[in-house]
């Protein structure tokens, strides 16, 4: 019988990553936990259902060759609920492989080897299409952003940002933990075609932390001749 989803907490969304690899599993676990992801793994399909028993995650990442119970059995298993999303990452990656796992139930198939940034960009598109509510909310710290409602917190105190104020932060908070160059923050939130003065972004950080009481600049930390660190926690 498939595994039901069980209602949990809020908090940022969580992924499990099943896959008998460790160095795999601990390279998609930091790549994702640095993008706000809430991660565990497990070593095979049996660990697998343990874990999403006990973690309710809301998108499962499985390999298909692994001991105990494959990926196949295991996708069998966790079929079937519409707020689950399922992606195989697998080194079988022909059409028939394929075409059997979305065939079971999975969102998404990605062949291995993979890059992660298309790896997060297949987990962040499932989870849209199976709970936009949760797509839409970042979580980072004190800090809470909802871009479907253009609505941010601090803890629990309203925060009221402009337009532009709100973009930097979300982008910001995409990235959490991350060293963001002004470039990047500049092409990322005011277009590729920004001609403007640099000035412009470092206005826009200081109307930020004013506005989130960060006046230790701890909260959204300045890396001296490249740009800016949001603090991940």
């Amino acid at each position: 019988m498939p595994q039901e989803f069980k209602e949990r907490r809020s908090g940022p969304p969580r992924v499990l990553v099943v896959d008998d690899e460790p160095a795999i599993t601990d390279f998609i676990k930091l790549g994702l936990s640095r993008e706000g992801f809430e991660v565990e793994t497990a070593p095979d399909g049996r660990a697998a259902l343990a874990a999403v028993d006990r973690f309710t995650p809301d998108v499962v990442v499985l390999d298909v060759m692994m001991p105990r119970m494959d990926g196949i059995a295991l996708t069998r298993e966790l079929a079937g609920d519409p707020k689950r999303g399922l992606v195989i990452l697998s080194a079988r990656d022909d059409t028939e492989d394929r075409i059997q796992g979305l065939d079971l139930g999975a969102d998404d198939y990605l062949g291995k080897p993979f890059e992660f940034g298309e790896l997060l960009a297949r987990v962040r598109s499932v989870l849209r299409r199976r709970q936009p509510e949760l797509a839409a909310v970042l979580r980072v710290g004190p800090l809470q952003l909802d871009r479907s409602t253009r609505k941010v917190r601090r803890g629990r105190e309203d925060v009221e940002l402009s337009a532009r104020e709100f973009d930097l932060l979300s982008y910001l908070m995409e990235h959490p933990g991350e060293v963001l160059t002004r470039d990047r923050l500049l092409n990322a939130v005011w277009g590729v075609s920004f001609y403007g003065d640099e000035n412009n972004l470092e206005v826009y950080v200081r109307y930020l932390r004013l506005k989130l009481g960060d006046t230790d600049r701890q909260l959204i930390q300045t890396v001296r001749g490249v740009g800016y660190r949001l603090a991940a926690d």
